[in-house]
């Protein structure tokens, strides 16, 4: 086995132990195994690590194209979404694709990984009133998710950490 193969096959690994069963519950027959197929084929060494305005635009690329692929109604942003969040920060965490895509230089700017958990969390920690209803996973949209971002973000700085690990934390927190 080459190195190449080994990085693609973690690749694969990475994508179905990141994106479980309980990550993906009740969003459609076939979602996951969609998902986690996505997940280990995307072409990663595309990811930008050039600035926040760049990734972001190939994460929203990324999110199109997952979306594409799910075979279920009524475009779940959400649950395309939170996958490729928990897929890029388990990229992160691997020691492996995290050297061979250069991830460390994206850390900052990776999203937490939304999901009622965390969004309970989030709401907790912003206060009453703070953060829109959380809509469910298969409901969720960019603009309110935005909105869970950008609190996460001045919640994590507050917390010294990036706003990615917020998800360990809460969900331990919430589950």
């Amino acid at each position: 086995m080459k190195r190449h193969d080994f990085i693609a096959t973690l690749q694969q690994r990475t994508g179905i132990a990141a994106v479980g069963p309980s990550a993906l519950r009740g969003q459609g027959k076939g979602v996951l195994r969609a998902t986690q197929t996505f997940l280990g084929q995307m072409d990663l060494s595309g990811v930008s690590t050039s600035s926040p305005r760049r990734y972001r635009k190939w994460l929203d690329g990324q999110t199109k194209r997952l979306l594409e692929k799910l075979p279920v109604n009524g475009s779940p942003w959400g649950t395309a979404r939170k996958a490729l969040n928990l897929f890029m920060r388990d990229t992160l965490y691997n020691r492996y694709l995290n050297r061979r895509f250069g991830i460390n230089a994206i850390e900052p700017w990776l999203e937490v990984p939304l999901d009622s958990a965390v969004a309970r969390g989030l709401k907790r920690h912003a206060g009453r009133g703070s953060l829109p209803q959380w809509p469910g996973l298969k409901k969720l949209k960019a603009g309110v998710s935005d909105e869970f971002q950008d609190f996460a973000q001045e919640h994590a700085r507050a917390q010294g950490i990036e706003r990615v690990h917020l998800d360990i934390y809460l969900w331990v927190e919430n589950r």
